[in-house]
C-alpha cells in the first residue's frame, strides 16, 4: 500500500497562500486518485480536492473552487495543494488520501491516508 508524507502546512494571515505537499512511497502512485480532505478543530473531515490518475481530471469542493489548485508529478511521486485568497475558515488539518479507484469525492475502505499538516489563518 502506498505511504504519505504531507508538508507545507504553516500559519498564514488571510489573504495568502499556501502550497502543501504529498509525498508518496510506492511504485503504484500513479495509479491511485489523489485527493486532500481537511478537519476543522470540531468538525467533520470535508473533501476539499481530487486529481485522476493521469491528472487530467480534478474536481474541487464548492468552498475552495477558484482559490485552490490540485495538481500531480507522477515522477516525483508527489501531490500538490496550491491554496490561495486563504480564508480564516480554511484553517484546518489537511490529509492527503490516494483512492485506488477512479475520481470520487467520498472516502473509501481501501484509501490510505497521510498523518496531517495543520494550516492555520489567522485574520
Amino acid at each position: 500500500q502506498v505511504q504519505l508524507v504531507e508538508s507545507g502546512g504553516g500559519l498564514v494571515q488571510a489573504g495568502g497562500s499556501l502550497r502543501l505537499s504529498c509525498a508518496a512511497s510506492g511504485r503504484t502512485f500513479s495509479t491511485y486518485a489523489m485527493r486532500w480532505f481537511r478537519q476543522a478543530p470540531g468538525k467533520e473531515r470535508e473533501f476539499v480536492a481530487v486529481i485522476s490518475w493521469s491528472g487530467g481530471s480534478t474536481y474541487y469542493a464548492d468552498s475552495v473552487r477558484g482559490r485552490f489548485a490540485i495538481s500531480r508529478d507522477n515522477a516525483k511521486n508527489t501531490v500538490y495543494l496550491q491554496m490561495n485568497s486563504l480564508k480564516p475558515e480554511d484553517t484546518a488539518v489537511y490529509y492527503c488520501n490516494a483512492h485506488p479507484g477512479a475520481v470520487a469525492t467520498t472516502a473509501g475502505a481501501l484509501d490510505a491516508w497521510g498523518q496531517g499538516t495543520l494550516v492555520t489563518v489567522s485574520s
